[in-house]
């Protein structure tokens, strides 16, 4: 009875994250399925603080990054990239497409998948449309990347932060262990994306390009980010936890942008980081009542090519059944217990494995919701199928990587 009523709590919550109903918000179901769990004896009270202790410092970081990247859209980062991107395509599509990939590659990695659907996403449009050409290639590019370009560093997704703190391994190794895996990654989602879109990308420009007026660059932003990225990258050395080198960063644009309160906190998506707190329990609870003896049945132990490639279609399977968020917090601590190498190959899959449906990650679904906000349709069908493409050879391409820089680094 316990176990049916921890996987009904989670499929709640995941339900009111995929669906977003007005008069149920996800973070209120997740928060009440908690709440719930508790009263009923589902979860002790002191198992619920033990969750909520070990996703503290993760929200916390969280927290600092979405500040960090709402202070780089307020002081033009943002439009700056545009512009770059507008007039380095000179007229052309594919020339754009191939900025956009290093937009999109580079944002993700610095400032999280959250800046590059919600901040770089509405800039991609509307750099199409000064061009003109079709953005259904360049957005689409944005949709995989957030997940695909997302597997470099510990910032770059929540994911990461929640292996990140649970595989030891320090800042820089995180990253040398994951930049051929992410390359790898990158260009099978090259590959694909510029034969699949190849008759937009080929086609003339509609209209001559639409320049827009000169933008200034934001030296003191883009400053700040790179020292940001310097203190992330030696905060192990210097013995610092990650989020006061974000916070650190995130204040310094506060201070020189000096925004509203109301709109700091807003900044933080309190929400959303209710919902990661509230979930967290909700999966603890199901764990703790059969889930996770499931999970350790499925994900091998090993750290050859194969068993790395499994860890990974593991976790992207249950990534698109569950979404990548819940996926994590239950694989994790199996993988944890079999090494970082183990952790690294779930990252591929919960990371990667998103884009083969809608639901394998909130990111997907709020850039749908932007797409559509844009006057644009996304086809579930052609998704898929794009999906179909990338994810599995984007798979074992990383997971090969991954074996690589385990053996080498």
């Amino acid at each position: 009875m316990s176990e049916a009523v921890a996987l009904v709590a989670l499929a709640a919550s995941l339900a009111a994250a995929v669906a977003r109903p007005r008069w149920a918000p996800d973070w209120l179901v997740a928060a009440l399925a908690a709440l719930v769990l508790i009263a009923v004896g589902v979860l002790s009270l002191g198992d619920a603080r033990t969750a909520l202790r070990q996703l503290a410092p993760t929200v916390g970081f969280l927290a600092a990054l979405l500040m960090l990247a709402d202070g780089c859209r307020r002081a033009g980062v943002f439009d700056a990239l545009g512009a770059a991107m507008a007039g380095g395509a000179h007229g052309r599509a594919r020339r754009l497409l191939a900025l956009v990939f290093v937009a999109a590659s580079v944002t993700t990695a610095v400032l999280s998948l959250d800046a590059t659907i919600v901040l770089l996403t509405p800039i991609v449009f509307t750099t199409a449309a000064r061009l003109p050409t079709s953005p259904r290639p360049h957005v689409y590019t944005c949709s995989h990347l957030a997940n695909t370009g997302s597997l470099l560093l510990p910032v770059s997704n929540l994911t990461n932060l929640l292996a990140f703190h649970a595989s030891g391994l320090s800042f820089v190794r995180f990253a040398e262990l994951m930049v051929l895996p992410w390359l790898a990654g990158l260009a099978v989602e090259w590959m694909v994306i510029s034969r699949w879109f190849a008759a937009e990308l080929e086609q003339p420009p509609q209209a001559e390009p639409r320049t827009g007026g000169e933008v200034e660059v934001p030296v003191f932003a883009l400053s700040v980010l790179a020292l940001t990225l310097a203190g992330f990258a030696f905060s192990s050395a210097l013995g610092i936890a990650p989020v006061w080198i974000a916070a650190a960063g995130a204040l310094a644009l506060i201070a020189r942008e000096r925004p509203a309160p109301r709109q700091l906190v807003s900044a933080a998506e309190p929400p959303f980081l209710i919902f990661v707190l509230g979930l967290g329990v909700v999966v603890s609870a199901a764990g703790r009542h059969g889930l996770s003896s499931v999970v350790d049945e499925l994900v091998p132990g090993g750290g050859g090519p194969l068993a790395l490639l499994a860890v990974a279609g593991v976790s992207a399977l249950l990534a698109n059944l569950v979404n990548n968020l819940p996926a994590t917090l239950i694989i994790l601590p199996v993988a944890a217990s079999s090494g970082p190498g183990t952790v690294l190959a779930m990252l591929l899959g919960v990371n990667i494995g998103p884009n083969l449906t809608y639901v394998g990650s909130l990111a997907t679904l709020l850039w749908r919701r932007i797409v559509h906000a844009h006057e644009h349709d996304t086809d579930i069908g052609e998704f898929t199928r794009l999906g179909l493409l990338t994810v599995p050879a984007a798979l074992v391409a990383s997971a090969v990587a991954l074996w690589l820089a385990l053996q080498v680094i």
